[in-house]
């Protein structure tokens, strides 16, 4: 991959040169210069006892003899096709483990908050509480609020270790997809059950079918979106406030020359709440004037960065492919990270300029690094060291070349699936119903949820950008979040105005009339059950069908790289959504798994798997599959308008 097409951002390509100058190695150049093992990168290598690793290549030939068969097999026996779908599922359950860690931390705060043991939070949305109490089962009447809270958070950390029964927000799904969940045995009970069950189901001589695998991974991933993702995203909420579409600026520009810079990377949002609240501080102000800066200027990285972006107009300094670049600008003071997605080599790249990295999470430390651990108890005790550590910092800075890329760019983000609700229809009739109307009339020729990570291996937000624009183009709205969002906000797709310029003509006409962009940036990775719940709304809204699987959708990771994304990918397939991933797809080694995850998989649960590197037939492929759609809907042919008398009405309201 020559430097010209590492990445189609200008910024990005800026820092690659001083990278290149300053003698610093990046994820970039790792990558051009490490090349994947092909039989590990197609999920038929074993490694899951020490008779191994056991490596089955896919077959020469498309016919085999039963003697060339058992060549293929691994030291027990196991066949491409159990190594693969091992592999698979593996990758499942530590995706939905860290969602759900995730989740079970934001429970743990939150329910220490309702009972006032958590100085610094509080609860921001009574409304949320009372709907998400509501599918707890929890009875509001005249009951105080804390009492409430105190409950729903019980009932939310209970759902980790529940054993029998299902989740309770399996039941937000339509009544359609819960049966067939049922059917298949594939309803999720607690989220670390399946997750400890699945990991068991791996082991060496357990479960050796790879059919009953994939099942088995698609109900921990369940757990994962309709749990862990679900319960996370709701109680982050009502904690710091249902996101509402607000105005902000992404990439390496938002740095500033004569502030600290403190950028905040990871995934968890209760610490990077508190740095934005004491940032603010007087007193950390005046501290940073003290010591030759003009302010203290908070910059988001990964997730994290979306979460404080949704709520606060923070900035964002850019997503996973630029977390190293960030450093190499020369303006950073502190780079603050959590969990997930954060690169060994930080800490590495950090002791070439005067930044620090400090990790905060008991468990995500990095060897080079400072750790000062996030407690929630003195959250904003330890949110003021952390600033003042940055503050510190700043004067090292002094006389050291620093390059901050100029490129910045406007964005609205923040659209909740309830804020997309309200847009549509108002405050006394929201509804979905604006939106089920234009698919129905065909304005909107269908849904898209376009997410997932960037990859060191493809040009980076390449992919992302040329399914989008081609998706928007041809009437396709798209729900994004993640580092897919990030990509969007630094091509200009997340502003209204985007809508003139990149949509056809009916889709730019629903978006200048509600006044939305045509690309709705929903949050972070866990925030994809959001988009679970959106699909939900317009099945409930009707007259698109009785499932998640009839509606004209279409799902897509074009640049994934994370066990989280597989996870994710796999609750939506679960919840019957086509989805393509692009890039690699660790399947690929073994015939039969392809089939089933291709086509199999459709036929008994309404979703399924594509695998496609190439963004424009990826983008062929979800359109045809929403054409298929809409034809099965009865949507294909224009229909002529009617006006309907009183009669007419009547027989309506009969049926």
């Amino acid at each position: 991959m020559s430097e010209a097409i590492k990445s189609v951002d200008p910024a990005t390509l800026k820092m690659l040169e001083k990278a290149k100058a300053d003698k610093v190695s990046t994820a970039f150049d790792r990558a051009e210069e490490m090349k994947p093992c092909p039989i590990g990168a197609e999920g038929s290598c074993c490694k899951n006892c020490s008779m191994g690793p056991c490596r089955v290549p896919a077959p020469k030939k498309k016919a085999e003899t039963e003697a060339e068969k058992a060549k293929r097999r691994g030291v027990c026996g196991a066949t491409a096709e159990t190594i693969s779908a091992r592999n698979f599922v593996r990758m499942v359950a530590a995706g939905t483990s860290a969602h759900s860690d995730h989740a079970r931390g934001v429970a743990e705060l939150f329910l220490g908050t309702a009972k006032g043991e958590v100085p610094g939070f509080s609860i921001k949305d009574e409304q949320k509480l009372y709907q998400v109490a509501l599918d707890l089962d929890v009875e509001i009447g005249d009951r105080p609020v804390k009492e409430i809270a105190v409950e729903v958070g019980e009932k939310c950390l209970a759902e980790f270790g529940r054993q029998h029964g299902q989740l309770y927000f399996v039941k937000r799904a339509p009544l359609k997809r819960q049966e067939i969940w049922r059917k298949l045995g594939i309803t999720p009970r607690g989220i670390d059950r399946e997750v400890v069950e699945l990991m068991h189901r791996t082991h060496m001589g357990v479960d050796q079918e790879y059919k009953d695998l994939i099942l088995a991974g698609a109900r921990c991933s369940l757990a994962d979106g309709w749990g862990g993702s679900m319960i996370s995203t709701e109680l982050q909420d009502i904690l710091f406030g249902n996101p509402v579409p607000i105005a902000g600026k992404i990439n390496l520009g938002v740095l500033k020359e004569d502030e600290v810079n403190l950028v905040m990377h990871g995934h968890e949002p209760l610490l990077p709440e508190l740095l934005v609240v004491a940032s603010q501080d007087p007193e950390i102000q005046n501290y940073a004037k003290s010591k030759g800066a003009k302010g203290i200027n908070l910059a988001g990285m990964c997730c994290s960065a979306n979460e404080v972006l949704m709520r606060h107009g923070i900035p964002v300094a850019g997503n996973f492919l630029q977390q190293e670049l960030a450093i190499i600008t020369g303006a950073v003071e502190a780079m603050v990270v959590d969990v997930q997605c954060e690169m060994q080599s930080l800490a590495d790249v950090a002791k070439c300029y005067h930044t620090k990295v400090i990790t905060t999470n008991p468990r995500a430390k990095m060897e080079g690094a400072t750790h000062i651990e996030f407690e929630e108890h003195h959250g904003q005790e330890v949110a003021k060291k952390i600033l003042r550590e940055a503050i510190d910092n700043f004067p090292k800075r002094k006389g050291k070349p620093v390059l901050i890329p100029s490129e910045t760019h406007e964005m609205i983000v923040g659209f909740s699936h309830e804020t997309i609700n309200y847009l549509l229809g108002g405050l006394f009739r929201s509804s979905y119903r604006p939106l089920n109307d234009n698919i129905i009339n065909g304005r909107i020729r269908g849904i898209a949820g376009v997410v997932g990570c960037n990859n060191a291996r493809t040009c980076h937000d390449s992919a992302h950008l040329t399914m989008i624009k081609e998706l928007i183009k041809n009437d396709v709205i798209v729900l994004t979040t993640g580092c897919a969002a990030m990509a969007c906000g630094k091509a200009g797709l997340l502003t209204p105005e985007a809508a003139s310029k990149y949509c056809g003509a009916g889709l730019a006409e629903v978006c200048e009339t509600v006044g939305i962009p045509p690309v709705l940036h929903m949050g972070s990775c866990v925030d994809n059950s959001r988009i679970l719940m959106a699909a939900t709304a317009v099945v409930k809204d009707g007259g698109l069908g009785d499932d998640i699987s009839d509606l004209p959708a279409a799902g897509a990771a074009p640049e994934w790289m994370s066990e989280k994304a597989i996870a994710i990918g796999q609750y939506f397939v679960a919840s019957g959504v086509f989805t393509v991933f692009g890039t690699t797809f660790p399947i690929t080694g073994s015939e039969e798994m392809c089939k089933l995850m291709y086509d199999g998989l459709e036929e008994i649960m309404g979703g399924k798997w594509a695998f496609e590197p190439d963004p424009e037939k990826a983008t062929k492929l979800m359109l045809e599959h929403i054409d298929k759609k809409r034809k099965a809907l009865g949507l294909d042919k224009k229909k002529d308008r009617v006006l309907y008398d009183m009669a007419m009405r009547r027989e309506l309201d009969a049926v």
